[in-house]
């Protein structure tokens, strides 16, 4: 992957990844199911080859985590199996959020990459280092996205963004040792 020198020069900076979770980490579908008192139970799938990207952030000392407008039981089992560190939901007014994270990590925009689909992801997008769009991002959003994956989200844009982190700070080439890739 060949990557622009300006993208490469933001991603060299990150130590946190932060992201939407339907349209970003799932295609956006949403699904519900009675349960056996016909109580409606929402679940949603998300990309196994993302969630072991979002592991390799774990692995190298990155902090991870969602900001998320909906409330889902399904993301916050989905969190905690990659140990993300910041799982935020309900909260359409993210920057907030933003800022508490910023303020209890003593971390910098620069420091921040951020994932989204969504007119609401904007106003997060401005004020990180490094704003993604996925490719089934709003027109709008798209726009606004200092990068756009070539993957949807919920097909592995996520895994594609980190790798773009992990390739700019020089870590890929550990990755592929640890699983035993020729390397060419």
């Amino acid at each position: 992957m060949n990557l622009d020198p300006e993208i490469r020069a933001r991603a060299e900076k990150i130590k946190v990844l932060l992201m939407d979770v339907d349209g970003v980490m799932t295609n956006g579908n949403l699904y519900h199911f009675p349960d056996k008192d016909g109580t409606m139970i929402e679940t949603k799938g998300f990309d196994s080859q993302d969630g072991i990207a979002l592991t390799w952030m774990q692995w190298n000392g990155f902090r991870t985590g969602v900001i998320s407008g909906r409330e889902s039981l399904g993301t916050v089992e989905r969190a905690r199996q990659l140990k993300m560190n910041y799982v935020y939901q309900g909260h359409i007014e993210k920057i907030p959020i933003l800022e508490e994270i910023m303020a209890e990590g003593k971390f910098e925009k620069e420091q921040i990459a951020y994932i989204g689909d969504d007119l609401t992801d904007i106003v997060v997008m401005h004020r990180v280092g490094l704003a993604v769009a996925v490719a089934n991002a709003r027109p709008e959003v798209k726009r606004e996205a200092h990068h756009v994956t070539d993957a949807s989200g919920g097909h592995g844009a996520v895994r594609e963004v980190i790798e773009v982190i992990l390739k700019a700070q020089n870590l890929w080439d550990g990755i592929l040792r640890k699983y035993e890739v020729q390397q060419t």
